[in-house]
């Protein structure tokens, strides 16, 4: 992270002399909040091939998680660490791995940190391909003894590797999950999110939820929303989960098109407070 601020100065100078388009490898600028102060962060800066700080991230590690995924999910560097660069790398593999023919890593905040409303984001490069299954997104604290969906979901970001110029935010809850969570699209009016810098996150208030791209709000959802059987369940602390799965009932199976391995690389998450 840190050594962008010495490349974006030296780019525009550069651009200022000669001119020139923006570089895909170069993180989307994100507008922060006014007057908020950041709660959480990661900024991924450590040495190559580590893994992520424990005191911030633990791994889930198996199969499966009842979305039929195919992975197997691992703490190996392999699967997740830094680049040295600072970002965190969640890469993909075609690879026999206890029973699995894949592997992949998924982490989570759920013994380190959880917070109720205000702003999470995370910029993120995406990986493409038939089967790829990135998400960043929350669950509620409380899933040990209230179980999902009654504890509440919150996808942030959630894409079909197969459809790279599309991402989908969504609610699950009692009520209104899986193929009937709250949901709706964004589609990038230009280039694809694979490959190049983006800015996810969401504004958390009370009884209401916006989802942002590069801080273009794109849905709101609020507790009217919630169908008459359902029940809003966002108004306590959720944690934070960063994944890339492969296959599943929301992408389907890798094909012969689908290139191993695929990486998702994540430059930074920060957590605002909420809004006052």
């Amino acid at each position: 992270m840190k050594r962008f601020l010495a490349v974006l100065a030296c780019t525009a100078t550069v651009c200022a002399i000669v001119g020139c388009v923006s570089d895909p490898l170069v993180p989307q600028t994100s507008t922060p909040p006014t007057g908020r102060t950041i709660t959480w962060q990661d900024e991924f800066d450590g040495p190559v091939n580590t893994s992520p700080n424990a005191a911030r991230w633990g791994f889930d590690i198996g199969t499966d998680w009842g979305n039929s995924q195919l992975e197997y999910d691992t703490s190996r560097p392999e699967n997740c660490s830094l680049d040295g660069s600072g970002h965190l790398r969640i890469i993909a593999r075609q690879e026999s791995w206890l029973g699995s023919n894949y592997t992949s890593a998924r982490i989570q905040t759920k013994t380190q940190f959880a917070q109720a409303k205000g702003r999470f984001e995370a910029r993120i490069m995406l990986p493409v391909g038939q089967g790829i299954w990135p998400a960043f997104w929350l669950l509620g604290n409380d899933i040990g003894s209230a179980g999902w969906p009654a504890c509440g979901e919150i996808d942030i970001m959630e894409y079909r590797g197969q459809q790279p110029t599309k991402v989908a935010g969504s609610l699950h809850g009692p009520g209104y999950y899986g193929g009937g969570a709250l949901t709706n699209t964004y589609t990038l009016p230009t280039g694809s999110f694979a490959g190049s810098w983006h800015v996810f996150a969401v504004e958390w208030e009370t009884g209401k939820v916006t989802w942002l791209v590069d801080d273009v709000p794109y849905q709101t959802r609020t507790a009217s929303d919630v169908p008459p059987s359902g029940r809003w369940v966002f108004e306590h602390p959720f944690f934070i989960i960063l994944n890339v799965a492969v296959g599943g009932n929301y992408v389907g199976a890798p094909d012969g098109s689908t290139v191993f391995p695929q990486t998702m690389l994540v430059d930074y998450v920060r957590v605002y407070q909420a809004k006052s």
